[in-house]
């Protein structure tokens, strides 16, 4: 429940920085195609990661925004979690598969999006901060197979970025 949350409120933000609300995210930094954001949570700031994938493939004829966001929340003392949006509803009980650099990851899903195992989302990171391309791999309720390729290309140095603005407490 609590990464469903994490999901809502990523869909929010960037609902809301394309509206114009006085409470829109800023970004804060960007490195490659990495987007480092803060934004304020009941008082207190909160911070993501955002990408989008290099390369969409599938056979699909319609299909909404599609990103991954690693969310820093001190408030809340929650850090590097990390969530796939697909820009459809995966199929029910289904999983999607990141491979980073031949290491394999993976994900269960809940409506449109993608999250690590328990206690895997540290380990994703670390991957993602070494490695070069992330490929994503899922499948909608209707049964179309998607492949989503990321660049990693900026990804330490976004991450660094949030480190410092929403840090772990000493």
């Amino acid at each position: 429940m609590r990464k469903l949350l994490f999901a809502m409120t990523g869909a929010a933000l960037l609902a809301m920085a394309g509206t114009g609300f006085a409470q829109a995210p800023e970004q804060i930094g960007k490195s490659g195609s990495w987007s480092a954001m803060k934004f304020d949570e009941n008082g207190s700031t909160a911070c993501y990661i955002l990408s989008e994938p290099s390369r969409k493939e599938g056979n699909y004829t319609r299909r909404g925004d599609v990103y991954v966001l690693v969310t820093h929340r001190p408030a809340q003392n929650s850090f590097g979690i990390v969530s796939f949006t697909a820009g459809y509803d995966y199929k029910p009980n289904g999983s999607v598969e990141v491979e980073i650099d031949g290491q394999t990851f993976t994900l269960y899903t809940q409506g449109n999006t993608a999250w690590a195992q328990e206690n895997d989302d540290a380990r994703l990171v670390d991957a993602m901060k070494i490695g070069k391309t992330m490929i994503v791999r899922g499948t909608s309720t209707r049964g179309t197979d998607t492949v989503d390729t990321y660049s990693l290309t900026g990804f330490g140095k976004a991450l660094e970025t949030i480190d410092a603005t929403c840090p772990r407490p000493n």
